[in-house]
């Protein structure tokens, strides 16, 4: 039985090719929009999970408060100093601290000029980074004591596109018009930024630049047995006694992995809310045509709704058969949407791989996502027809099959 109802509700859309088309134009632009946009947030929502992944649960990140990146703090009163180091490295719990210098400076390669950010840690926190998944060695060496002027450069310096030419181990860069010879490439992280520093001895650093006694970034590894959230209240208890901070007042951020990648998740979020909100847009006014459509449906086939009833069809027959077609308008436009917004998402991807180097945006698609978008889509047509079905459904059969 219901199966008729869908054949004839099909059969009553395809008389209509062109009206239905247009009428499922809002419907699929909404539905394509919402898959792209929440397809590209939960893959970068992905990748960020990933990579603090690799950081591990057990790390703890201290920097100063400030909305740029590490190294752009310049008030003193921001700064951490290599005090506030030997402080953390005392604090309980703790199995290592590493303290990284992070600046932006010049760079030259083969007479090419370029600006970005050189890092420094001390060659003491050597067997500390190689612990760290996101800085792993793959051609060279990592940096050691005495290597004054020596430079371990980021994956896109040697396989990208910074430089004309790729720096290869034993070439020369000039930081700040002071030769260092490169002595390792550092593994591809996937953020542009983190693939095109430069990592220098942390005191040369200093002296290139002439920066004082600075920590732009402390890196903290737990013990094991020891709760990560527990040790950064430490933490941060001894810093703001060390300071002279009150709470709340904090010149500083002391934050687990696992707070990062939850404020991350927050953040992306209202993000997709906010996206996906002014998508809806389109699927309200793909929902106002669909009642449109319908309502002049109703009116075109007055008399037909009149047969239909003459030869025994009940009110909730027509109601239904009203029903399946605004819903099944709202569906094929979901079908549709779906498959445009995959296409889009794919296109941004592929794009923004090429453009950034990187796997940093790209696109995800969760069946649930798949299967919620076409239900909505289905749900959304459905109730658009409702009040044309209801006003086809009450009409008295004599009065319809007089109807001209």
């Amino acid at each position: 039985m219901i199966l008729d109802y869908f054949k004839l509700a099909f059969k009553n859309l395809r008389a209509r090719k062109l009206r239905s088309w247009l009428t499922m134009l809002g419907i699929f632009i909404g539905i394509a929009a919402v898959v792209s946009l929440i397809s590209l947030g939960q893959g970068l929502q992905d990748y960020i999970a990933e990579e603090f992944e690799q950081l591990g649960s057990d790390k703890i990140i201290i920097q100063p408060k400030t909305l740029g990146p590490p190294g752009s703090a310049t008030s003193e009163s921001l700064i951490l100093t290599s005090k506030d180091l030997d402080i953390v490295k005392d604090v309980r719990g703790v199995k290592w601290a590493v303290g990284f210098l992070v600046k932006q400076g010049q760079a030259t390669f083969r007479d090419e000029l370029g600006i970005g950010f050189a890092s420094g840690s001390s060659y003491k926190d050597e067997k500390f980074l190689n612990e760290l998944d996101f800085f792993k060695i793959i051609e060279g060496r990592q940096l050691k004591k005495g290597d004054k002027f020596k430079v371990v450069v980021g994956y896109n310096h040697a396989y990208d596109d910074i430089w004309e030419k790729p720096v290869k181990i034993g070439n020369t860069i000039q930081i700040e018009n002071q030769d260092f010879k490169v002595i390792g490439i550092v593994e591809k992280i996937g953020n542009p930024i983190d693939d095109a520093i430069l990592h220098i001895p942390k005191e040369t650093l200093r002296e290139l630049l002439d920066v004082k006694d600075e920590e732009s970034q402390i890196l903290v590894r737990t013990e094991k047995g020891f709760n990560p959230e527990e040790v950064a209240d430490s933490i941060e208890r001894k810093l703001r006694r060390s300071r002279g901070e009150k709470e709340d007042q904090e010149t500083f951020n002391v934050q687990t992995s696992s707070e990062l990648l939850n404020s991350f998740q927050t953040i992306f979020a209202v993000v997709q809310g906010i996206l996906v909100g002014i998508a809806a847009i389109s699927l309200l006014v793909g929902g106002v045509g669909i009642m449109n459509t319908m309502y002049t449906a109703v009116l075109e086939r007055t008399k037909e709704i009149g047969i239909m009833k003459a030869i025994g069809a009940k009110n909730s027959d027509v109601l239904l058969l009203f029903l399946l077609e605004s819903g099944i308008l709202g569906l094929v436009g979901g079908i549709i949407g779906v498959f445009i917004g995959i296409g889009l998402s794919k296109t941004v991807e592929i794009i923004a791989a090429q453009a950034l180097g990187s796997p940093l945006i790209q696109a995800s698609f969760p069946i649930s996502l798949l299967i919620g978008a076409l239900a909505f889509s289905f749900i959304t047509g459905s109730l658009s027809g409702v009040f044309p079905a209801i006003q086809a459904s009450k009409l008295k059969p004599v009065d319809a099959l007089r109807h001209e």
